[in-house]
């Protein structure tokens, strides 16, 4: 077993505080700009779709406005489409496929639901290549009314009056090597308990909710994924990252008392994705073409059942 002292900031054993929060915020460096990958490529969707803004963080680094696109003909009879991407900053093909499924294959569903797609939930830690906000929050833990994640509460304050009217919600994220080498020892450290490795898995898979189960749906976005990218296997424990494989590529989380994404509406179908993008037996391309077939077949699930 590996303890946490072998993170470089704070002190085994003991939660971090703020200077131990200042001394982590410190080390992490802008390596891409969200402004130039993430807004404009929104910019150039404003002839098609509907852009708005639901919220500007105001971080020391500057200020980042916070995107939604949304079918241009909206109608309040029909159902909601939801993808979110980038919760986590640097899961790359959550922010790039969310993208490019309003690019290539948003208008399909025109007349008869309304997409609402957010590509980049959490533009600071895209910049930094980072899983947590500057305040080493997880968004991901934190999707609450009363949340301490500003990216979090921007999301729930846009949502709520959607909450019953959402159809389906799918959440694009990744699985990647760093989990391990970084993110996983930086939690232990932050929160003071003892890291105990785990093991990366090599391919996609999907959390489904546990307290609302749709293995119909989460198959067919399996069998469309597959067609694209390999899916992950259990481990030797029947496992992936700690958790029983209830189907091939799926794993279950209790989503709203977790906090998570994918839990904040009340719609019929929900998903997380997990891209591994670190796999030899991937591209960059494949892992945004797997998002988006996931996107595709979640959509056309849902359309094709929507009373389950």
């Amino acid at each position: 077993m590996t303890t946490s002292q072998s993170y470089p900031i704070g002190t085994p054993g003991q939660p971090w505080g703020a200077p131990e929060v200042a001394g982590w915020r410190s080390r992490q460096v802008k390596s891409r700009s969200y402004a130039d990958d993430v807004v404009t490529a929104i910019d150039a969707l404003r002839h098609r779709f509907d852009v708005s803004g639901y919220g500007v963080l105001d971080y020391v680094e500057g200020q980042y406005p916070l995107l939604a696109i949304r079918s241009r003909e909206w109608r309040d009879d029909l159902p909601v489409l939801l993808v979110t991407g980038g919760v986590h900053g640097y899961e790359t093909s959550g922010v790039e496929g969310a993208l490019q499924f309003v690019r290539d294959h948003a208008d399909d569903y025109a007349g008869r639901a309304n997409v609402l797609v957010l590509p980049c939930v959490s533009p600071w830690a895209y910049e930094r290549v980072q899983r947590w906000n500057p305040d080493a929050i997880d968004p991901n833990r934190n999707f609450r009314e009363d949340s301490p994640a500003a990216e979090s509460a921007a999301l729930v304050g846009l949502l709520a009056p959607l909450a019953n009217k959402v159809l389906v919600h799918i959440d694009l994220h990744e699985t990647t090597d760093s989990d391990e080498s970084e993110f996983r020892p930086a939690v232990a450290a932050r929160d003071g308990k003892e890291y105990e490795p785990g093991e990366i898995p090599d391919g996609f898979y999907l959390v489904d909710d546990s307290f609302n189960r749709q293995p119909e749906f989460q198959e067919t976005v399996i069998e469309a994924v597959a067609k694209v990218t390999h899916i992950a296997p259990a481990d030797e424990h029947g496992e992936i990252i700690g958790s029983p494989v209830v189907a091939h590529g799926v794993i279950e989380y209790d989503l709203k008392k977790l906090g998570l994404c994918a839990g904040i509406t009340n719609a019929r179908y929900v998903t997380t994705t997990e891209v591994y993008p670190d796999s030899p037996r991937a591209t960059p391309q494949q892992c945004n073409d797997a998002q988006v077939a996931a996107v595709r077949a979640a959509f056309d699930y849902a359309l094709a059942y929507p009373e389950g």
